[in-house]
């Protein structure tokens, strides 16, 4: 990858960050709500009864729960890199009524290693933090562990056909300016400058191309959240 992104496991990293990045969740300046109420929509309509499912960089699980309670899921598997993200996540997921397993790893190494099938596997906002080819052997990887019939779901940064990295950063930076007025300069800073250093967004049409790389049967983009800056692919074994 063309950049180093920080050591989210870290406890000092941690700490400074995740006040902002909790504030951010529930002004719902990215549209969390609407993304996890949708997932919740495709698992409670297409998910089989008992079905497996692993959340890929998970962090604290809160949005993930929302999206599980009440459905008929049979297991939890959740991977960060994380540890202070994993011990919030571990009192979050208490309530659901299944088998929960929370793995401290790099996602894309966990996944690598992976050989237990699951149904569904769900990546918000994490597998942009990869280049073009650690994307694709992640995508690979699921596909290799999503048992028949299995959903692959990705929530990611997305840029407008012809625009690179620093125009998607920049739009950011406006929708900040225009739409969070509740952070100060510095909170937009904060979350502008983690964009510059750790993501790296690609178009709708290369997203799609990822599930045909990796031998999917269908590719679909589902879901704009938040409005030209990220969308919802679904990928079908």
């Amino acid at each position: 990858m063309a950049g180093t992104a920080p050591d989210v496991g870290d406890q000092s990293y941690f700490l400074k960050s995740w006040a902002t990045y909790r504030k951010f969740l529930e002004l719902n300046y990215m549209q969390h709500r609407e993304v996890y109420a949708f997932l919740r929509s495709v698992l409670l309509a297409e998910a089989p009864p008992g079905f497996r499912f692993l959340d890929v960089a998970c962090g604290d699980a809160a949005a993930s729960v929302t999206a599980l309670a009440g459905t008929s899921v049979g297991s939890y598997t959740g991977i960060d890199i994380s540890r202070p993200a994993l011990d919030l996540a571990r009192a979050e997921l208490a309530v659901l009524t299944c088998p929960v397993t929370l793995i401290e790893q790099d996602f894309a190494s966990a996944l690598a290693a992976w050989s237990d099938p699951v149904d569904v596997v769900w990546i918000g906002q994490s597998l942009h933090h990869l280049s073009p080819d650690g994307k694709r052997d992640v995508a690979r990887d699921v596909r290799r562990i999503l048992a028949p019939g299995g959903l692959f779901l990705i929530w990611e940064p997305t840029t407008l056909p012809g625009e690179d990295r620093t125009g998607w950063v920049d739009r950011v930076a406006q929708r900040g300016r225009a739409f969070w007025p509740e952070f100060d300069d510095a909170e937009r800073q904060t979350v502008v400058a983690h964009c510059a250093a750790s993501d790296y967004p690609e178009t709708a049409a290369w997203w799609l191309s990822l599930g045909e790389a990796a031998g999917f049967a269908a590719a679909r983009d589902l879901l704009e959240a938040p409005p030209a800056l990220g969308r919802v692919y679904r990928f079908s074994a």
